[in-house]
């Protein structure tokens, strides 16, 4: 498996489970962090990893 496919399939999850927290944990209290602000963020890094495998994915062509 190439490093691209890699990041896309990894970004892929985090962002949808990034997507799943943020959609479906509102009014779950956590001590220490807010679950939905965790969303966002896994969303971001997601939205991020799937960039990097596209740009891989084209350097290579």
């Amino acid at each position: 498996m190439s490093a691209a496919t890699r990041n896309l399939l990894e970004g892929a999850a985090t962002f949808v489970a990034g997507l799943v927290l943020w959609l479906f944990t509102g009014g779950v209290e956590v001590p220490v962090v807010t679950l939905t602000k965790v969303g966002v963020v896994m969303m971001c890094v997601g939205g991020v990893l799937v960039a990097t495998g596209l740009y891989q994915a084209a350097r290579d062509r």
